[in-house]
This record gives structure tokens, C-alpha cells and sequence, in this order.
């Protein structure tokens, strides 16, 4: 029998049960679609995390102060009067010398305080930094510029604001050259920063930016002349003195392959200058081999779950085609007895089985693409669509139908002529 011809006489059976032949499709598609949806749903959140980690650096080596428990006396209470710890100038200045391949460090101070233009005010971070930083974030200048060395080198009072603070504080108006305190100080708005996916937009001739850095960025000579290094946390009403000189060191190394040396030499020199282990090293190559990892992990999981829909199909379309091989006994043995092979038989039935699981498939694979979609666009879930996981799906799909479909097909085959004409 011809091939066309063998599909022709499949559509006009399947046609004939159209109910039936839509509910066993139903199987193929639910499974097809969860395969499908469930990994672009695991590979969005993963590529999410990758992306926070990757802006990291992953030739950056970050090194942040953490506050550890007391056991000096002193003060009421037991507690000493100021509480000095973390990361010093001196840590900076021995990392600087003994730390292998090191191209740069980036020095951060990073405070929380009340930021002012005009009427408008509002609480945002303040982050005091060198230069290098904007390098080392992966942001880029939506407008203006960053800070210099020379504004570092005579404490210049000037200020680089993040994209959501630049539409929040100074709506209506242009920031660049604008006036803000922060904290009853005076700085100049040089620039707008924002991530390098953010952009610009003019509409109805008012600025608006898009992005979420609400942050605002100032040279660290700056601060340390207007502020030091002491300041105050209030709590319920009665406030603590703390002197923390750096709140994070990011080191930046020249290739990623000498990054695991100059971890360790890191974590030498930090050791000899710190009796407690009052910081804490984050490393993000590390955190994207294991990200990498756990990735793969991820969709094996989410790949064997999904699986198990398309079984759940495969042996529907099992019972359903052993069911039409018992209703069509009498037509089996008619072919039989007018010259049909049982190659002919086993092929006639495998390709209903095949019309079946290709239908269901291309069905589930449209679903499993509007899903996501629609994840996305009702909660921002990031979701990624890849050939991939259509690739895998479909052709799952289409390997369990047949597997199942073979052995109704090879039974149909077997039949004896004789016995199946005399079948009622």
C-alpha cells in the first residue's frame, strides 16, 4: 500500500471515532505542553540567576564586612561604646600588595539615607565608590557621566543618581546639573546610570527612565571628608555607634583561571589582619559553576516530571488502540483474507498511532508556547523558550506513542484470518 494512500484510510478511521481519538490526543498534548512550559519556566528562573550573578564579575572577587558578636566589655550593658569592625583601608592596602594578578579594587562605602530635591524626598541606598565601580557592576551611562578620578582626588560634592530615582525624585525635570542633598549635603547631579539592558525615553517632552537602580553614587574621598568613617544606627529610639571604614572590597583579577589563587591569598591576608572572621568572601565563578550545575539538575528533575504526562499518554493511546483492534476484528480478517501482509496490518495501525501522537504533539507544542508567554506577561516570571525543549518534547511524544502503539499493532497482525472472519 502506498503511503498516501495508508494515511488517507488512517484519517478516515480516526474520523469515524472523533470523540475518542480527541481524548487520547488529549494525553499527548497535556504532556507535551507541561514539558515544554515547565523547562522554559526552569530555564528563565535559571538564566535569571546566572544574569545577578554573571553582573557580579566573574573575574571579581567580593569581600564584604559582616558584624559579629561582642566580647569586649565596656558602655552599659557590657557592650563597648563604639562598635568597630569589618573591612578596613588597611585590608585594602594588603590585598593590594600581596594578591596575585590583581588589575583593581573597588572600595565601597554603602549607607542608607534620606535624599532630597526640591519638595520631594525619599530614602534610598547611598553608595560611596571609586570610579572603577561602574566598570566592575556592568552598568552604563544612560546620560551625563560617572564621577572621575579627579573628583575622587579633591573630594569633589558631585553625584551619579540611578534611573528609577531619577523618574522618581525629578519628575518634570531635567537631573543633570540639578542640586540634591543627601542628608542635608549638597551634591551635583553629573549623571544617570542605569543596566545595560535599561534605555531612554522622551515622551511629551518630559524624561522618563526605564530601569529599577534607585541608587545614588558619590566619590568615596567625599564622603569620608564630609562624613568619616563613624556614624550612627538608630533603634527604637536609642541609637549605637559603629565605625566601619569599608562595607565591601571588590577585587578584580586579571583572568578568571587565576581567580582560585587569588582567593586563597585573599583569605590568607585576611586572616592574619582580622582576629574574628567579621567578613565574609563571595565568589562569583564559583557561584555560577555550582548555578551551572544546579541548572542541569533543575531540568532533569523538571524533564523526568513532564515525562511522565507523555507516559500517561502513550499508554492511553495503548488502550484506546487496543479497543479499535478488537471493534475491527471483522475488518482485519477481511484484509487478511483479500491478500494484506501482516507488515500491511502492523503498518495501517502504527500509522493511526502516529497521526495521533504528531497531531497531539504539534497541539501541545502551540500551548506549551503560549503558556509561558502568558506566565510572563501576568506575574514578570521570566520565561525562556527553547528549541531544546520543543525539540525533546515533541520527538518524546512521538517515540512513547509508537512504542505503545506497537504492540496493538503487532496483535492486530497476529490475528488468524479464518477466526477473525467468523468474529461477530
Amino acid at each position: 500500500m502506498r503511503p498516501e494512500r495508508m494515511v488517507k484510510l488512517a484519517v478516515k478511521n480516526l474520523s469515524q471515532y472523533k470523540l475518542r481519538a480527541g481524548l487520547t490526543m488529549l494525553g499527548i498534548i497535556f504532556g507535551v505542553c507541561s514539558v515544554v512550559a515547565m523547562l522554559s519556566v526552569g530555564e528563565g528562573a535559571n538564566l535569571e540567576i546566572q544574569e545577578k550573578i554573571q553582573r557580579m564579575g566573574s573575574q571579581n572577587i567580593l569581600i564584604r564586612s559582616v558584624k559579629v558578636p561582642s566580647d569586649e566589655d565596656g558602655g552599659r550593658g557590657g557592650r563597648p561604646l563604639i562598635a568597630a569592625y569589618g573591612l578596613t583601608y588597611e585590608d585594602e592596602a594588603d590585598l593590594s600588595r600581596f594578591v596575585p594578578n590583581l588589575v583593581a579594587k573597588t572600595p565601597i562605602k554603602r549607607l542608607r539615607y534620606d535624599v532630597r530635591f526640591k519638595e520631594r524626598r525619599l530614602q534610598t541606598d547611598v553608595v560611596a565608590t571609586t570610579p572603577w565601580y561602574l566598570r566592575v557592576q556592568n552598568y552604563r551611562m544612560v546620560r551625563g557621566r560617572f564621577f572621575s578620578s579627579a573628583d575622587m582626588e579633591f573630594g569633589t560634592p558631585v553625584c551619579v543618581i540611578g534611573t528609577r530615582l531619577a523618574r522618581m525624585l525629578f519628575a518634570g525635570f531635567d537631573p543633570i546639573g540639578q542640586t540634591m542633598t543627601i542628608d542635608s549635603e549638597a551634591y551635583t547631579v553629573v549623571g544617570i546610570v542605569g543596566d545595560i539592558a535599561q534605555s531612554e525615553l522622551t515622551v511629551s517632552n518630559e524624561l522618563w527612565l526605564e530601569g529599577e537602580n534607585q541608587a545614588v553614587y558619590i566619590p568615596l574621598r567625599t564622603y569620608v571628608q564630609k562624613r568619616g568613617d563613624l556614624f550612627i544606627q538608630l533603634s527604637e529610639g536609642s541609637g549605637t555607634f559603629e565605625k566601619i571604614e569599608l562595607h565591601e572590597l571588590i577585587l578584580t583579577i586579571d583572568e578568571q583561571e587565576n581567580v582560585v589563587q587569588a582567593v586563597d591569598a585573599t583569605r590568607r591576608v585576611l586572616r592574619e589582619n582580622h582576629k574574628k572572621e567579621d567578613y565574609s568572601i563571595i565568589v562569583p565563578l564559583e557561584l555560577i559553576r555550582q548555578a551551572r550545575e544546579t541548572r542541569r539538575l533543575f531540568n532533569i528533575v523538571l524533564g523526568s516530571i513532564a515525562a511522565i504526562s507523555l507516559i500517561v499518554g502513550g499508554i492511553g493511546i495503548m488502550n484506546i488502540m487496543l479497543a479499535t483492534v478488537s471493534e475491527r476484528t471483522r475488518e482485519i480478517g477481511i484484509r487478511r483474507a483479500l491478500g494484506a501482509r501482516r507488515r500491511d496490518i502492523v503498518l495501517q495501525f502504527l500509522m493511526e498511532t502516529l497521526i495521533l501522537s504528531i497531531s497531539g504533539g504539534v497541539i501541545g507544542l502551540v500551548f506549551g508556547a503560549i503558556i509561558p508567554m502568558v506566565i510572563t506577561a501576568s506575574t514578570n516570571v521570566k520565561t525562556v523558550l527553547t528549541f531544546p525543549a520543543f525539540a525533546v518534547a515533541f520527538t518524546v511524544s512521538v517515540t512513547v506513542s509508537v512504542v505503545f502503539g506497537i504492540y496493538p499493532a503487532r496483535r492486530a497482525a497476529l490475528m488468524d484470518p479464518i477466526d477473525a472472519l467468523r468474529h461477530e
